[in-house]
């Protein structure tokens, strides 16, 4: 348990690391006393790091109380339209200026994801770091500050497309693909890549939302 002299810094990590993790999922309330409780901090930096959240869009207010914002169809399209654009300027900057101690890192990472395949929830937290690693890659800190805030409202999507059959795999050979890009300094290629990536990533979700809608 986090000391009790956490700052409000750690405090909105926290609280966004639990959402991230399914702890608390979109509709669910937030309660400022049970939060305070439950990371063992007071209740002011959990007050200011809920007001945070709820400016950045990952929190709602339903009169006096706040609870996890929902994605609707519209606003999940519209997250994917520009996290691709975002990720394939990334991808292509890193086919720029990547050193080769950061493409190797891609590679360990790729080889080391094929053998948690089976199980979505870790793959999909290694997946935020694989990403999170291209982005680095770009040496671009302004885009990186980008990245961070699109991927802060992934957090509103309660479940990992890398859940559905196959996907798993199929999305570490297109991880695979875009290193490749990197690795060859092609950057048309990365950007290719990325993109495809990214929307079958989406096209998955997509799938997986209407089949649970029939339900």
């Amino acid at each position: 348990m986090p000391p009790s002299g956490s700052s409000q810094k750690d405090a909105y990590f926290l609280v966004l690391e639990a959402i991230d993790q399914g702890d608390y999922r979109p509709g669910d309330r937030l309660v400022e006393s049970e939060l305070a409780e439950r990371f063992g901090v007071s209740r002011t930096p959990i007050r200011e790091a809920l007001q945070r959240l709820e400016t950045q869009g990952v929190l709602t207010r339903d009169g006096r109380s706040l609870m996890v914002s929902s994605l609707d169809h519209n606003q999940l399209g519209e997250l994917y339209a520009v996290r691709a654009e975002l990720e394939a300027l990334a991808a292509r900057l890193a086919a720029q200026h990547a050193a080769p101690e950061e493409i190797r890192v891609l590679h360990d990472m790729i080889r080391r994801d094929r053998e948690i395949m089976d199980r979505p929830e870790i793959l999909a937290r290694s997946n935020k770091r694989f990403h999170r690693q291209i982005h680095l890659a770009s040496h671009n800190r302004y885009l990186v500050a980008q990245l961070e805030m699109v991927h802060r409202s992934m957090v509103l999507l309660a479940t990992t497309s890398l859940a559905a059959e196959g996907r798993g795999a199929q999305a570490l050979d297109e991880h695979a693909e875009i290193v490749a890009a990197i690795e060859a300094r092609d950057g048309v290629a990365a950007d290719a890549a990325i993109r495809n990536h990214i929307s079958r990533a989406f096209e998955t979700r997509l799938m997986s939302d209407t089949q649970r809608g029939e339900r």
